[in-house]
Parts: structure tokens; sequence; C-alpha cells
């Protein structure tokens, strides 16, 4: 018998597994766990169940960074946000693009492999506060997994791009949306949606992996008080409650963004949002902390239970959101490692809690604050400032409802002891509409919402800001022209990266902040990049897009930094020496309309811009000023002008997603919006005029 033949194929089939041609093994809790410590791939939404988006490659350093190039790059179908991390498993790229797509791209030829539309009615997108957007997919077990601007959860097959099954997670019929990427804790999706804005009561969902089959589901805040409590933990928070206007009115707490995992504690993080309305003193008259809205929940991941809460910002009435990224770390304090869990919100403050008990250590202002004076650390409570709740008079105050932090992902590195936060300093103008707050089929803040006018650059920043989360200070900070700069990966090569609203992605070193290298991407970027290694080579990926609910809402800030969306995956090495294609110029506008004044009254006008500010403004933009991804309705040509009705009532566009508005809006109401906004027209060609008269 010849024993070397069989000793030969073991061998052979030992490389032929093992080789770099062999497929990886399959994604599964197993895999994330051990991407801890081998920064190869880049396995869920933060790279680990910890959101740290920190990578332990180092190939890329500070030593070397300057020598970083443009390795290839792909041109997507996409004229909104993108707000994806991609996630890298076995030699391929997985993200999500606008209106809910998927793609996969093979990162050895740069060519993509699929895409998977889920054929969305694109009016859905009057549902959404903040653009068509998505931040993510998941992984397990070969499929991807996207949740859909209608509300749906559905598995595609990571080989083909096929859909394998989906799941209806919303009631469709009601204002709902999805546009958070799902995190897959022990062979559960966690999914939740969005919607606060618009008056839908808040919940996360977990589907089986494999069937699609929903395990469970948790309400964030109590329903109809004449019917049982879906969960118990709902009686605890009916307590905090008053009235019924918050149950008719949805309620809130909306689950979309922040969420981490703890396999030790077996323990789920999941961050809550604002109340519905916005104005506690609308949905809750008479006061209460309106639990569980604006907290941080850890959940037992195999029932749904509840292990312990902390309310961030008790009794929201700022849209005070606690869905910003969850980071799980080990930090050194009083001289002994504690586990905790770390939150920049939006409410301005700074928060380190221990992950197993729920505990508040510290909490500190990270930047301009005005709303509160400190956190109370026995109590764990704000000390407001007064007046803050706006209930007597309207207030001018920061943070506003953009947020100190948004969902920009932030980054903490293990090596420097820092976060690396997308910092933002925007003033928001908050007033009690009180009695005469009238529920739409729109956005319902209760706050002054439909008063919204331009803020102006001037008092408009940002920064990439250095925190040391032990000593609750700032380490380092670059500041920064504008807001909405993207989100932030920090690596072992003593590196930190951040995209900005100019049009730059950039690398500081992270212990000093030091900048090291620059990036022209030709379009704003807002996206958080990663970074995986390939055959031996390390490299940096990015969706690039300018979008959101910044430029949507418009105004001169978010025109301030002269990008448009010129959608592309970026990637990046050592030693790139591809380039990007330059941009194609602008065509100079010819015969320029002279606008007139229109025949409206002023009564007519003024109903007219409530009306656009109600309906229109979170997507056309502020005043009837556009960010420049919708379209400007001031420049609307004569003849779409001449078919105001059938676009506005009748949904003529719909296709574009442009919604008909006739469940809202009259005949009547919408030729008022029209006059508003060819008076707004009218003014700035005055305002043009008398400039170019001045500088004669």
């Amino acid at each position: 018998m010849n024993t070397a033949q069989p000793t030969r194929l073991a061998i052979a089939l030992m490389l032929a597994l093992l080789g770099p041609a062999a497929q990886a093994a399959n994604v599964d809790q197993a895999a994330i766990v051990a991407s801890q410590t081998d920064g190869s791939e880049w396995l869920s939404h933060g790279r680990t169940y910890e959101e740290q988006r920190y990578s332990p490659l180092k190939q890329i350093s500070t030593a070397n960074v300057d020598k970083l190039g443009l390795a290839w790059s792909i041109d997507l179908e996409n004229n909104r946000g993108l707000e994806a991390t991609p996630l890298y498993h076995d030699g391929v790229l997985y993200a999500s693009l606008s209106w809910s797509r998927a793609i996969a791209v093979d990162v050895a030829t740069g060519k993509v492999l699929w895409t998977f539309d889920p054929q969305l009615a694109r009016d859905k997108a009057r549902d959404a506060c903040c653009d068509a957007v998505n931040r993510g997919v998941a992984l397990w077990n070969g499929k991807v997994f996207i949740g859909t601007l209608d509300g749906r959860l559905i598995a595609i097959d990571a080989k083909t791009g096929k859909q394998l099954w989906s799941q209806q997670t919303t009631d469709n019929s009601k204002p709902y949306t999805i546009t958070g990427a799902p995190r897959v804790v022990k062979g559960k999706v966690i999914i939740g949606n969005g919607g606060a804005e618009f008056g839908v009561r808040g919940y996360f969902s977990a589907y089986d992996a494999e069937t699609g089959k929903m395990a469970w589901r948790f309400y964030t805040v109590p329903g109809d008080p004449a019917k049982p409590h879906e969960n118990p933990e709902l009686a605890q928070a009916a307590k905090t409650w008053k009235g019924d206007s918050y149950w008719k009115g949805g309620g809130g707490g909306t689950v979309w963004d922040g969420m981490a995992y703890d396999p030790e504690l077996d323990l789920l993080y999941v961050g809550t949002g604002n109340g519905s309305p916005w104005n506690r003193e609308v949905r809750s008259p008479g006061g209460g902390d309106n639990l569980y809205l604006s907290s941080i929940l850890a959940i037992r991941p195999d029932s749904g239970k509840l292990a312990w809460h902390y309310q961030v910002t008790p009794g929201d009435t700022w849209d005070f959101t606690a869905t910003q990224q969850l980071t799980l770390a080990t930090l050194e304090l009083d001289g002994k490692p504690r586990k905790v869990i770390m939150q920049a919100p939006k409410n301005g403050f700074f928060y380190v809690l221990d992950r197993e008990s729920g505990q508040l250590l510290s909490a500190e202002k990270f930047g301009k604050v005005t709303w509160a004076e400190r956190i109370d650390l026995k109590t764990g409570r704000p000390v407001e400032a007064p007046g803050a709740r706006y209930e007597d008079k309207p207030i001018v105050m920061w943070p506003s409802p953009f947020g100190a932090h948004n969902w920009h992902s932030m980054s903490y590195n293990p090596d420097t002891g820092l976060v690396y936060i997308p910092y933002q300093e925007i003033p928001g103008v908050y007033r009690n509409e009180g009695k005469d707050f009238v529920r739409r089929n729109g956005f319902n803040t209760a706050s002054g919402f439909s008063d919204a006018t331009d803020i102006p650059q001037s008092v408009i920043g940002g920064a990439l800001l250095a925190w040391d989360p032990v000593k609750q200070k700032e380490a380092w900070r670059v500041p920064r022209p504008t807001y909405w700069n993207g989100g932030t990966l920090s690596t072992a090569g003593n590196l930190v990266f951040q995209g900005t609203s100019t049009g730059n992605l950039e690398a500081y070193s992270a212990d000093k902040g030091q900048k090291l290298w620059s990036f022209g991407a030709q379009t704003g970027l807002i996206a958080a990049p990663m970074t995986y290694s390939y055959k031996g080579e390390q490299y940096v990926a990015i969706m690039a897009g300018w979008g959101g609910v910044a430029p949507l809402i418009g105004g001169e800030a978010a025109k301030a930094p002269g990008v448009g969306n010129i959608s592309r995956l970026l990637v990046f090495k050592l030693g790139g020496e591809a380039s990007l294609p330059p941009i194609p110029e602008t065509p100079v506008a010819s015969n320029a309309r002279i606008p007139h004044p229109t025949n409206a009254s002023a009564a007519e006008i003024e109903e007219g811009k409530g009306l656009y500010a109600a309906y229109c403004s979170v997507c056309h933009g502020v005043g009837a000023k556009s960010g420049g991804l919708i379209p400007d309705l001031r420049k609307t040509d004569d003849g779409r002008r001449a078919l105001f009705q059938q676009i506005v009532r009748e949904g003529a566009l719909r296709p574009l997603g442009m919604p008909a508005f006739a469940d809202s809006l009259d005949a009547t109401q919408v030729e008022r919006i029209k006059a508003y906004v060819m008076t707004r027209e009218f003014e700035d060609y005055n305002a043009a005029q008398q400039t170019a008269k001045t500088a004669q």
C-alpha cells in the first residue's frame, strides 16, 4: 500500500484550505470577536462589537502615510448622500447606497460583483427626516442584511446578491423609516427605525438570521394605557408620562442608529431617540422624564428584557437623541481597570458609564453647551439652565437639533486612550407652540420648527476633537470651517482619518493631531472611512458623496462647503497611483429669468411660508434656499412652475422621489406655497441687484 499518496493529498487539501485563494471562514459571532485582534477584515458596522472603529493594522503609519495614494475608485449610480461604512470579508467589500440599495465589490479588480435594489416607492422619502440615506449592512453566515426606507429587513445571498427573505418590520401605513445599519448578535438581526418627527412610537426588534422570524420586540415608550403593556418595563416608563397626547401622537423614542454588544456580559446596548413631538409641554403636559426617550438601554439579547437603563436627557424637549455611537472600552479609573460604555450624544456632554451596572462614572461638556450647567453625578441628571425649556419665551441655545455630535462615527484608540469626535457647533432656536400646535401629516415638533430660518455661516463651525475619556477633557482639536464633517477611523499606525464637508479625506497623528496627508475627493465626505488588509497590503476605503439632512435643509451654512454630490467608492494604499477624472465644468446659465412679484397678499404669503416650512423645507431648504442636492424651488423654470399643482398634490414627479401631498394640502394651500417661493425668488433677485449696484 502506498502511504505517500494520501499524505500528499492531505497536504494538498490543507494548502488549498489555507492558501490565499481559499474562502475565509463564515462570519459569525466567533469571527467578529476574533477580529478584535485580527484587523484584516471589517465584519461589523463599527468593525467589532465594541464599536471602537479602531484597527490594529499599522502598515500605514505616521512614518509613511504621506505616500498614501488612490488605488482605485468606482463611480456609483447615486445622487444622494452616502453614509455607509463598507464591510470587508473574504476579498469583497459590502456597502449600501441611498434608496436602501446594496452592492458587493471585488477588491482584487475593483469591479461590482452584484447590486441589490429593493424597489422602493420613492415617495416614501416624504417620511424620512434626513434624506433617503442608509448607514450600512450587516454580515452573517453567508448573508448580507439591509434595512430599507419602507421598513423592510432583507436578507441577501452574499455570493449572488439575490434576496433570501424579507420581513416588513413596521406598519408601512405610518411614517416609519429605516436608515440605520443592522447588527447581528447570537444569530439575531437587531433593527430599529426612525420617524419620531412624524409621530410614531419607537421600538427595536430581533429577527432570526436564518428564517427571518421575529424573536422579540422592545417598545421604548408606553402605548395606549387602555391596553396591556407589550413589555413589562413599560409599566415603570408609563409613570413618567402625563396626559394622553403622547400615545395618540406616537411618543417617539425611535432607535435609528447606535448599538453595541459585550459578549462576556451578554448585554446588547441600544441608544434611543427624541420625543414626538419634540416639545415636552405638548407631548407630556405637566412634565415627566418620559422614559425611555433619549436613553441608553442594556438588553438581554436572548429574551429582549431590560437589564438596566440610563436616561441621558430626562424629559427631552430639544431633539437631543441618545442614538449616537455607543463605544465599549476598558479604562483605568481610580487605579483599576473598569469596563465602560462611552457616548457623545447630541446634548453636548461626554458620558462614561459602567457597562455592567449602568452607573454613571463621569460626564463633562465636550463643546459649547448652554442648555445645562453640568451633570450632577449623584443623581445622574443635568442641572438645566433657567428658561432652557422655552415654556414662556423663545430661546437661542447650544447645541441645536443637529447636535454637538450627530450620527457621524467617532472612534476610540486604546493606544492613545483618546476618542476622536466629529464635533459641530450650531445654535438652535426653539419656541413653544403650545395651544397653537396643530398636528400635521408631516414634521411635528411643536417647538417652532415652522419658524426655522437660515442660520448664518459666521455662527457655525466644527472640529475634529480628540477627547480624553479618563480626564474628561480635550487633548487636541483641528478646527473646521463648517459642520457636517465625516466620521473618524483610528489605527495602530498612530493615525486618525476623517473626511470633511469641504471635500477632503485627511490623516492626522492620533497622539498630537498633526496633519500628515490630504486627498481632494471632489465631493463632501460624511461617511466614516474603514481599513482592511488584502494579500499583505493595508487599504483604506470610504464611501464619498455629499448629502444627508444638512445639505437638504440648506441655507448659507450648507452651501459654504462649496461641494456637490459625486458618489464614489474610494480605496487607497501606499504607493497608489490612480487619479480621479476632472470635475466637469458647470454650464453657464443663459437667458436668466427676471422674476416679478406675485399678486398674493401679505397674509397669503405668510401662510405659504408656514406651509412651506412644515412640508417642504426639510428637503428644499429653509427659507426656500436649497443646499444643492434637491431642486431649489426659487429657480424652478416656468414650465414646471405652471405644473405646481400636479407636482405637489398629484405626484407627477413621484418616480424622482417627490411625493404627492393631496392628503395634506388643498389646491389653495399649494398656491400659497407657490406665492411664497416666488416672493423669495423676487427678494433674492432684488438683493443681488442691489449688491451689484453697490459694488460698482
